[in-house]
């Protein structure tokens, strides 16, 4: 295994790439890279620079803090895993979600044979091309773990999240976080799965096509 990894916190950095200044990997070991870069500069660099030969998987993660519904859209891990699929890699995302990994150790300790075996089984399956698989595994709080379920993206509504201030000058700025967040969505979505103590598994593509909506232009679309 070689682990590519950024330097610093990378949250809600999407699919960003670095475009402005050159990167510079760091060896920190036999197969171990730090990158001053985005988790998707990460695995372009593994990939195509940094790897004697072309990984059979890229894992991308793991992650402290989930990333279900409409988070996969900001998500770093996310992101990373992307960037393996779009250079045709398989990939799996995974988020813990529930608590601090970097604060608490023992947790991550905690998830290492659970993880090792569920990894076992996902890369083992025939998962269709141009698919990566989004992992979420529930915290402490729900219990045990119960098992896996494949799911569905849920949705998230924040409030509140914005939130306006001052600077010593009296001019305004503005501090994105904080507030609070609803979820929604059926039993077979991602953050149900993760609350009712199941680790969620949830296949994303690349196409952000809406398909239905292309299959039914005929009661909608008019030629400009």
């Amino acid at each position: 295994m070689t682990v590519v990894a950024p330097d610093r916190e990378q949250s809600a950095t999407s699919h960003s790439l670095t475009l402005h200044h050159p990167l510079r990997p760091v060896r920190r070991g036999e197969r171990r890279w730090q990158v001053d870069g985005t988790p998707t500069d990460c695995a372009m660099l593994a990939i195509e620079a940094l790897m004697p030969e072309r990984p059979d998987f890229v894992l991308s993660g793991i992650n402290h803090g989930g990333n279900m519904g409409e988070d996969v859209l900001y998500s770093g891990t996310v992101a990373a895993a992307m960037e393996g699929l779009s250079l045709g890699v398989p990939a799996i995302a995974l988020s813990f979600a529930g608590g601090d990994l970097r604060a608490d150790v023992t947790m991550l300790d905690a998830l290492i044979e659970p993880l090792t075996a569920l990894l076992r089984h996902l890369t083992a399956l025939d998962v269709p091309t141009g698919t990566l698989l989004n992992v979420n595994i529930p915290p402490r709080t729900a219990g045990t773990v119960q098992g896996a379920r494949l799911t569905r993206l849920g949705k998230r509504v924040y409030s509140n999240s914005l939130a306006r201030m001052q600077d010593p000058w009296g001019r305004p700025i503005y501090w994105i976080g904080g507030g609070s967040a609803a979820w929604d969505g059926g039993p077979d979505s991602d953050f149900r799965a993760v609350q009712d103590g199941y680790i969620s598994v949830t296949p994303l593509h690349l196409d952000l096509t809406h398909h239905a909506m292309l299959d039914a232009a005929h009661t909608w679309w008019r030629e400009p």
